[in-house]
């Protein structure tokens, strides 16, 4: 396996968690995940008990997707909550959410490394963003799954960057975003922001030919104007409203969603759920899709072997209950690596 040189800002601290023992029945995540660098050095099996050797993807290799290695990025920003008006904390984000994965047991068939966070510092959104996307992109084309932790939904400009500018999709792959979320963020606003980055998409491919593939479930119509729902439509975006999400129709949107690409970007804002399931974002959902829906939307995803990459953005840890936003971001990553 091929480790390339990554250029991140922090490197990953230590993980953390319960220790029940060392054996692979006893495995944590704490006790699995395996420091990014470390493995690029030694460039030998990645630790694990017993022993995981990483092999390439279906991209490198045509073996199976399934078991590919996952390798999460964290991106540390809250200046797109900032310039969108909302609620700012969601550069602590990243690390939350590691601290909320550690302790969970393992139950993965495939490697999983930390590559670190790309920080935005001093309001430089866009270099960030832009740092993220070359990270993104580095990691897709050695072969392995990508999981980009945020940061504001800003995340998703960062993640359309390593996507679009990757081999996995570079090759005429149809692909598409998945967007799991109460608002459309299509906003167009001077300066980019959480609410701008899928109309940043649209015309970032509409300027190199292509049209956007673009689906969301959850969308909230009290929290969207008739100028969103209008750039929709115009865009030719599908959605289901957040009273429409019952578990059939969303599974049959999402099927239908996925029938029509060969490559899947997932991104997850965690105000998708009802305010009760998750407080800890910049806007908390007055309505939300219910998170056994969402769950189902995950493993659906995963076992579609279409998933190329995925984010979870618009955690907020100071305005979360008993890190309860934080505990529901760290189980949907788990099942949708599973």
């Amino acid at each position: 396996m091929d480790f390339p040189a990554l250029s991140v800002d922090v490197q990953p601290h230590p993980w953390t968690g319960r220790f029940d023992g060392d054996g692979e029945a006893h495995r944590r995540w704490w006790q699995a995940v395996t420091p990014y660098a470390e493995a690029r050095q030694d460039r030998s099996p990645l630790r694990a008990d017993p022993p995981v050797r990483v092999t390439p993807s279906a991209s490198a290799s045509g073996s199976s997707p399934a078991g590919r290695p996952a390798v999460i990025l964290g991106f540390c920003s809250d200046e797109g909550v900032r310039r969108n008006k909302g609620r700012t904390g969601a550069a602590k984000a990243p690390a939350t959410i590691r601290s909320a994965l550690g302790p969970l047991a393992f139950h993965l068939d495939r490697p999983v490394l930390d590559a670190g966070d790309v920080a935005v510092r001093n309001g430089e959104l866009e270099a960030g963003q832009a740092r993220a996307g070359v990270a993104v992109s580095t990691l897709l084309d050695a072969g392995n799954l990508t999981v980009l932790l945020g940061g504001g939904h800003e995340t998703a400009f960062a993640s359309y960057l390593g996507v679009s500018g990757s081999e996995a999709v570079s090759r005429g792959k149809r692909w598409g975003v998945l967007n799991l979320d109460a608002h459309f963020d299509l906003r167009d606003e001077a300066a980019p922001s959480s609410g701008t980055p899928f109309l940043q998409m649209a015309r970032a491919e509409a300027a190199a030919g292509r049209e956007l593939k673009y689906a969301v479930v959850g969308i909230s119509e009290p929290n969207n104007t008739r100028t969103l729902f209008t750039a929709a439509d115009r865009l030719g975006v599908k959605y289901l409203l957040d009273e429409e999400s019952t578990p059939d129709a969303v599974q049959a949107f999402v099927a239908d969603f996925l029938a029509d690409i060969d490559a899947l970007y997932l991104t997850i804002d965690l105000d998708v759920l009802p305010a009760a399931v998750a407080p800890g974002v910049s806007a908390p959902a007055a309505f939300g899709v219910p998170l056994p829906v969402i769950t189902a939307v995950c493993r659906q995803a995963a076992a579609s072997g279409k998933l190329l990459h995925v984010d979870v953005a618009e955690l907020n840890p100071a305005f979360d209950i008993d890190n309860r936003t934080a505990r529901v971001a760290a189980r949907l990553i788990s099942t949708l690596l599973a």
